[in-house]
């Protein structure tokens, strides 16, 4: 056979980047070998004796939709996702709908609504990150795979096997009991991973038909394996580009170099201005408006099992821990702000070496933000503090990206109570309280339109590999999360 399917995909997708354009999407060749790969490795499946279940076949279906949101390529496969919810709902006995908007559908369903009972709207989305790097894949992102115990596919955890897990969850209660116990709404969308940019003003025209009393999403993490965790925090986030223009083009760096300002020097020594050299952010006022740590939660935090420094370097490999002094590495990610360089180039990148000075450079930023932190108030303060630290010789384009707002909670409201009650009873263990380090910013809209609270009842775990190759799920967590619905509903409704 030459070369094996995943040294062939690995070939492939060489090829496109040293063409100048490595898809997001599989090509014919790639998807071929992949297939091939796959075919011999269906066996695989029983390498821990799992036995594919009638649940898990409907989750694996839901998996080969390649439902990449940000890339126009697959828009038929994000609508040809939506459209097999929609088959899938229906054949529950669900009324449904299926909501046009400028990019991509929103699906509803809702079973029949009884007088008197609690309203709970359950939020998922079904459209997927892109899966470059792709030759970094054990297996072809799209065939989903069991191996070890869990589940390899792109958007395994994010977002659609904890999402199928609370439809499987409904179809379980209606199939033993002909009813649920409260009025239901499903709410899916095919825009989270690009920013849900149609979400709010769909739930601000929809908003009677929408009213509930609470809102439930899994979409988050657990601490460690068979830890039910109940999150009432989420970090906001902002994000920006920052382009450096030099010369007209590219010149020789012998000819040129010394006489003008390098593009890809200068965005390091911008980069290098984010942070001082104890990790803390150096951007005027960017801690201004933090809400400080509460000493109830720096109490309970330093209790909860699988966030340690060395549950966190055994997680990332990093070698080892930095960040923000005065707190834990749990209290850095879940209730400190942050600026982080999401990518950065400039100039040649292809092997061995080109003596250039690039025409310009550029740096993608991200910032997590936290409670009373504003997206915008901190945009404002990050734009000023790189044209403010250009360095000379270059021009600065700033491009504003998506934000989000932070999110809390009171973990022991009501409905919180409810929440830790269900988790209990799903993994028959007792739940941790925590607020995560990453961003959902739908959730603050839907507190701001719709008026209720968000549960986010986790069911990723920290190696899930989210938004990056070999994406996977565990199956007891699939099925965890499919109990931890039915046993939501009860407590909801009481």
């Amino acid at each position: 056979m030459g070369l094996s399917w995943r040294e062939a995909a690995g070939v492939s997708a060489r090829k496109h980047f040293l063409c100048g354009s490595l898809t997001s999407s599989l090509d014919h060749d790639v998807r071929a070998w992949f297939s091939l790969g796959f075919a011999l490795r269906r066996d695989d499946w029983g390498g821990n004796h799992l036995r594919v279940t009638p649940a898990l076949e409907d989750l694996f279906s839901f998996l080969r939709f390649a439902s990449i949101s940000t890339d126009s390529r697959h828009a038929n496969d994000v609508r040809a996702c939506a459209e097999w919810l929609i088959g899938k709902l229906l054949g529950m006995g669900l009324t449904t709908e299926l909501h046009e908007t400028p990019k991509h559908p929103v699906v509803i369903a809702r079973n029949v609504h009884v007088v008197g009972r609690r309203t709970v709207f359950i939020y998922g989305h079904y459209d997927v990150q892109p899966v470059d790097p792709l030759h970094l894949w054990t297996s072809d992102p799209f065939q989903p795979e069991i191996r070890g115990g869990k589940i390899w596919a792109r958007g395994a955890t994010d977002n659609k096997g904890q999402m199928m897990a609370h439809v499987l969850g409904v179809e379980k209660t209606l199939r033993e009991n002909a009813e649920l116990p409260v009025n239901l709404i499903f709410l899916f969308e095919g825009e989270e991973e690009i920013g849900s940019p149609n979400l709010a003003p769909f739930l601000f025209k929809h908003r009677e038909e929408l009213r509930c009393d609470v809102i439930a999403i899994s979409d988050t993490g657990m601490v460690a394996p068979g830890v039910p965790t109940l999150g009432y925090g989420l970090r906001g986030i902002a994000c920006c580009e920052a382009i450096l223009r030099g010369p007209k083009g590219d010149l020789h760096s012998g000819l040129f170099g010394g006489a003008v300002a390098n593009p890809a020097a200068a965005i390091s020594r911008l980069v290098a201005s984010l942070h001082a050299s104890d990790g803390r952010v150096a951007i005027n006022g960017f801690y201004d408006s933090v809400r400080p740590l509460e000493e109830w939660e720096r109490e309970m935090w330093s209790r909860v099992p699988g966030v340690s420094d060395a549950d966190f370097l055994q997680v990332t490999g990093a070698p080892g821990m930095f960040g923000e002094p005065g707190y834990s590495s749990a209290e850095r990610v879940w209730s400190r702000p942050t600026a982080e360089v999401n990518g950065i180039g400039g100039g040649y990148q292809g092997e061995g070496s080109k003596t250039v000075i690039p025409a310009e450079a550029f740096v993608k930023l991200s910032f997590r933000l936290v409670p009373d932190q504003s997206p915008e108030d901190i945009m404002r303060k990050v734009e000023a503090h790189l044209v403010r630290n250009c360095p000379q010789g270059v021009e600065i384009e700033v491009v504003v990206g998506h934000e989000g707002k932070p999110y809390i909670a009171d973990p022991n409201s009501a409905f919180g109570l409810a929440g830790q009650a269900a988790l209990r009873a799903a993994f028959h263990a007792e739940p941790v309280l925590i607020r995560e380090g990453g961003s959902i910013p739908i959730v603050q809209t839907f507190r701001e339109i719709l008026g209720v609270d968000s549960l986010l009842l986790g069911l990723a775990l920290a190696d899930a590999q989210i938004h990056a190759p070999n994406e996977n799920f565990p199956v007891e967590n699939f099925e965890a999360g499919i109990r931890l619905n039915q046993a939501l509903l009860v407590e909801l409704a009481k």
